[in-house]
Parts: C-alpha cells; structure tokens; sequence
C-alpha cells in the first residue's frame, strides 16, 4: 500500500482536516478513510494519481467480487468526498453513479411479541433500555447517550441530544417507560452506578455508557430467551413502534417527528408492514356490504 493511505501523511491529513472541518461523524469519517484504502489497495499506488478509468474499472471490480449495494454506494460516498473535497477533481467522480438500493420492509414484531422480549430481558437496566427503545421508538445509539437529566417527568419526554443528522429533538415518554426507569433508577442508584448528571444506561464503568453492541447483544439474548424466532435488533424495536402507532391510526407526520425523519418518505415504509390496516381493506372477492 502506498505510503499516502498511513496515518500521519500529509494526504490523509489533509482529509481529515477537511472531514473535521465538516464535522463529519467519526464513524463517517472512518469510512471514508476505509473506501480510499480500498482504492489504493486496488490500484497499487498513490489513489491520488487515479483516473476516470481507472475508478470505472473499480466499481466494476467491487460489483464483480460481490459487493453489496450498501457497501458500494458508502465506499462512492467516501471516494466523491476525497476526489472532490480534499483533491479539488470534480470532474473524476461526476460520471460515478451510486447503485439502486433493493427496496425491502423491516421485521417487526408483534405488541405481543414485544413484550415478551423486553419481560425476558435477564436484568432491570436491560429492560428499562429495551423498553426505551420500543416505548420512544429511539434508535440504539440514542438510548445509550440518554443522560439522567433527559428525562422529563413533568412534561413526559425524553431530550435526545445530536441524534442522527446532529439534531436534537423530543421522544415520547409513556407512563410505563417511566416506571421502569424508577425501577430502574433505583436499583442504580443503590449500586452506586448512577451518577449525578451521568448517563442514564451506563456501561462497565460508570463513567463510560452502554454501548449499542452491548445493547444489542441483550436484545439478542432476550429475543432467545422468549423463544422469538424473528431476526431481532434494537432497531427492530424502533420499527415495531413505528408500525404500532400507525396502526392505532396515528397520524404518519406525527410518527414521522417522533422518529426524528428528515423526510416523510422514508416514515412511509410503515405503511407496508402494518397489517392491521391491512386487514381493514376490503378484498375484492368479499361481498359487498349492503346499500
């Protein structure tokens, strides 16, 4: 591998200021650095020396050695990035396209379901955690940077701060959930696990939070434990709070700013698994109700 692609060159310090500059996510910024790699690698020296061809030619080369679509169109991103941010070579991405994504729906589980995962949970904090992340609908890495202080109690809301798209918003915060944050407060706080102003799920150390593999991996083991056979993640419990309130006939755009979505479109996707509304529509071999 060219020496450019190591830590501490002077190409890959000038994408790193620039992706700083931006204040890209880190787990952006390390993908971006990771699609450049992949580049270098492929060609076998400096990726600033690439040409038209020689990208067409590595697209080709990431479909034919199966490269999902996911994967393709991420290492895009971080090479448009490099080419036209850090290189100022507009010109050598413009003919680059990003693949069309399959269009899938999500698993979602059942009210019943759901709850059997978050009773099956092996402790309180995992359970206080799991019922967050069905009971809000937040995303894992959401409930994990909850603090003490995002509960609302008076106003019935949880504070996210900087979730996806460094935004800042309100989640629901259900009478149930609450409880269970006391229960779980409480066992905390006898632990000495708790800490004024600390976060509300913390890891190992207190200092440190739980982390979304270690809130997935009790999502796991839950899931086993209730005998629910449905591929589960915490992002599966954000789904499924999703297509329940839309079947309870809530409105899509207030499910749409609880989610904290951007568009409405991508909220949209509910509408195709909720199957009780499903059930609802009259099929066209059923008899017609009497005039």
């Amino acid at each position: 591998m060219d020496t450019t692609t190591r830590t501490g060159t002077p190409l890959r310090q000038r994408m790193t200021e620039d992706m700083r500059m931006r204040k890209l996510e880190d787990k952006t910024q390390q993908a971006y650095i990771r699609a450049v790699r992949k580049l270098t690698v492929y060609l076998e020296r400096a990726p600033d020396t690439a040409t038209v061809e020689d990208l067409r030619n590595f697209q080709l080369h990431l479909v034919d050695s199966g490269t999902s679509p996911i994967t393709l169109n991420a290492t895009l991103s971080g090479l448009r990035f490099f080419f036209d941010i850090t290189l100022g070579r507009v010109e050598l991405m413009a003919r680059m396209q990003p693949v069309k994504l399959p269009r899938t729906v999500p698993v979602v589980l059942s009210t019943q379901e759901a709850t059997q995962l978050i009773a099956a949970a092996r402790n309180v904090k995992h359970q206080a955690a799991l019922s967050v992340a069905y009971g809000a609908g937040l995303r894992a890495n959401e409930v994990c940077r909850l603090k003490i202080g995002d509960v609302d109690s008076q106003r019935m809301a949880l504070r996210v701060e900087q979730g996806k798209g460094a935004k800042d918003r309100y989640a629901m915060l259900s009478p149930v959930v609450l409880q269970r944050l006391r229960a779980w407060w409480r066992v905390g706080h006898a632990q000495g696990r708790m800490l004024p102003g600390g976060w509300l799920f913390p890891g190992m150390d207190p200092m440190d939070p739980l982390t979304p593999r270690q809130l997935n991996r009790a999502v796991h083991d839950a899931a086993s434990a209730a005998g629910i056979a449905k591929r589960v993640t915490t992002h599966t419990l954000r789904h499924s709070f999703a297509t329940h309130l839309l079947e309870r006939k809530v409105d899509i755009r207030v499910i749409q700013v609880l989610l904290g979505h951007k568009k409405l479109e991508t909220t949209s996707i509910y509408v195709h698994v909720a199957t009780d509304l499903l059930r609802e529509v009259l099929g066209p071999l059923e008899p017609l109700p009497p005039s």
